[in-house]
């Protein structure tokens, strides 16, 4: 079997927007800046009708099954990591052998002077993710039960609230729904940081106080930065944040500040995490051997694929510390988590107010129930567009 074609293309239609209540952004990196501090385009949000569109990687080979071409899809992709394939990995991938996979991978790792992380590593990891589509498409099995799998029919989900208000009468009746409902855990995205000042400090810990008291001491709580504090605030953020008993603090800094996280990290404190933004298993065994994360978050999208995932997983468990798959479009996050122990991926996490945007054009949309995933059935991915939502399709060149 051979690689024919590397393809890009768009999906057009439209979708019937739920009417989200009006909600807050997260803490960015210029929120130091005032003028990008000022700026709040979580509320500019519209329900209603509107147009949406989604972009995806498809690889095709020379051989067919039961009379269709086989073939690996992945997506929706971000426009950067569309102009990576384009540009460095389609000609590479010409005519290459799509089942060996790891050749591939470490093939791809290697292809780019600058590529072993950031942006070229997300064209790598979507590329990846298309090729295990394929191969489990090829051999009529789910990626997990390639992987081994599965460990478990179905995997736990945590509630991430992004996008919704983070003023405490607002955060809180939502959140004691999305507990009822099932869901074994919430994260909840803190809106202030250094630019703020002692006011925005405060604001973030009344968010943190009503959301414990609601929720109860025991019921698993996680709080997001998004890397938008510097380390002075973060100490004193994690010297406020100790009696409310967190599951973790995600990215206070930005995570190729290992020093920092080391120094931020203490026992009996408040959990870190980190891994969104990481990429390869060597900057996670860095984090690792320094000791200073206690969760790793690294996202198959992102992170170097499914082939990257599965490596940075066994390191993880190496070291004793787990594991929550970052679902930035789920799938491929679920299939490594069902096929790892329970104990090295205890969660995967659900984007409650984007999963429905990003799985739109899904013949199957996976959402938890109960707060738990229940694993796919089809081969590969999982994943199959569905052609009724489709007004219009058509071939995406990044380099145009």
């Amino acid at each position: 079997m051979k690689i024919t074609n590397v393809s890009l293309f768009e999906v057009h239609g439209h979708w019937d927007v739920p009417p989200y209540p009006p909600g807050d952004r997260q803490a960015q990196q210029l929120d130091i800046y005032p003028d990008f501090n000022a700026q709040d385009w979580a509320r500019a949000r519209q329900s209603g009708l509107q147009d949406i569109f989604a972009l995806y990687v498809e690889i095709s080979t020379d051989e067919t099954k039961s009379g269709e071409p086989i073939s690996g899809l992945f997506g929706p992709i971000e426009t950067e990591q569309a102009f990576i394939i384009e540009k460095f990995l389609r000609s590479f991938l010409l005519g290459r052998d799509p089942l060996a996979i790891e050749t591939l991978s470490d093939q791809m790792i290697r292809l780019h002077r600058h590529g072993r992380s950031g942006l070229f590593m997300t064209g790598v990891s979507a590329v990846d993710c298309a090729l295990w589509d394929l191969k489990g498409k090829a051999w009529d099995q789910p990626i997990y039960r390639l992987l081994g799998g599965p460990t478990r029919p179905v995997v736990p989900a945590y509630a991430s609230m992004l996008g919704y208000s983070v003023e405490p009468e607002n955060a809180v009746p939502i959140a004691v729904e999305y507990q009822k409902m099932g869901y074994p855990a919430q994260k909840w995205f803190f809106r202030y940081g250094p630019g703020d000042g002692v006011l925005g400090l405060e604001k973030n810990i009344s968010l943190i106080r009503a959301l414990r008291e609601a929720l109860g001491p025991n019921y698993p709580l996680m709080v997001d930065a998004f890397m938008g504090w510097d380390t002075p605030y973060a100490a004193e953020m994690i010297r406020m944040l100790e009696p409310y008993h967190l599951i973790w603090l995600e990215e206070p800094i930005p995570p190729e500040r290992v020093g920092a996280f080391k120094r931020l990290k203490s026992p009996g404190s408040v959990p870190l995490a980190t891994g969104e933004h990481v990429y390869t298993r060597w900057q996670v065994k860095e984090l690792l051997e320094a000791g200073a994360i206690d969760w790793v978050q690294t996202d198959p999208d992102w992170c170097g694929g499914i082939s990257e995932l599965v490596k940075i997983c066994a390191l993880a468990s190496s070291f004793d510390v787990p594991v929550a798959a970052h679902g930035h479009s789920l799938l491929a996050a679920l299939h490594v988590a069902g096929a790892s122990s329970p104990t090295t991926v205890p969660y995967v996490e659900y984007l409650v107010q984007h999963q429905a945007n990003k799985q739109y054009f899904h013949k199957i949309c996976y959402r938890p129930e109960q707060g738990m995933v229940k694993l796919p059935d089809l081969p590969g991915l999982g994943l199959v567009l569905d052609e009724e939502k489709i007004e219009q399709r058509r071939d995406y060149h990044a380099l145009d």
